[in-house]
């Protein structure tokens, strides 16, 4: 890979590291799901209700500690000066389908929002080298890294091949739309939908 290349992509990487490290933590839900269902549904309603106003109180100038630095450190350029709604879609999404469907179904589609997509974009930010036009920006090695991940955390909770098979293509269709944040949303839906 050309240095100038390499030097471009160490900043984007970085952040999208720390970006979806953050992300990662939704996969907890379905073992806090298993605990206790009524905790884990109002400690995602909380999560978002507290996200929400902390960064009301960011935006307004106020530096709120730890939470001003990683919110700073892992936005997106695009995100600079605006509200970051992905911890919000990303806890909607959550809860969405911890209430719309069946727990295993919900797990299902909670590690697809939660590995599928985070290292999707991981991949796809250090690795991703061939992002044909019908991609829309997105790299193939993101997109099979989503299936790939999709389609082992699938079986692991169904241990049904072509149900794992499908929710693993359709977390990689979504993934790969220009959803921006809503895709944290979009996602899970659409897995637990089609399973």
């Amino acid at each position: 890979m050309p240095v100038a290349l390499e030097t471009r992509r160490r900043g984007p990487v970085k952040t999208e590291i720390l970006r979806k490290s953050l992300h990662l933590l939704i996969v907890c839900v379905p073992t806090l799901t298993a605990i206790n269902y009524t905790a884990t549904l109002l400690l995602l309603i909380n999560g978002i209700l507290v996200y929400v106003l902390l960064e009301s109180l960011r935006l307004s100038g106020r530096n709120i500690p730890v939470f001003s630095y990683l919110i700073d450190r892992a936005s997106r350029p695009r995100d600079r000066g605006h509200f970051v709604y992905g911890p919000v879609t990303l806890g909607a999404g959550a809860l969405l389908v911890l209430v719309l469907y069946p727990k295993p179904v919900a797990a299902v589609a909670v590690y697809a929002l939660g590995f599928g997509d985070g290292f999707a974009a991981i991949v796809g930010t250090r690795y991703g080298c061939r992002r044909p036009a019908y991609l829309l920006g997105k790299s193939i090695e993101g997109s099979l890294t989503c299936f790939f991940i999709v389609f082992c955390s699938s079986y692991a909770v169904l241990r049904q091949f072509t149900a794992a098979a499908a929710a693993a293509l359709m977390a990689m269709l979504v993934e790969a739309l220009p959803l921006d944040d809503f895709d944290n949303i979009a996602i899970p839906i659409m897995v637990a939908s089609i399973l």
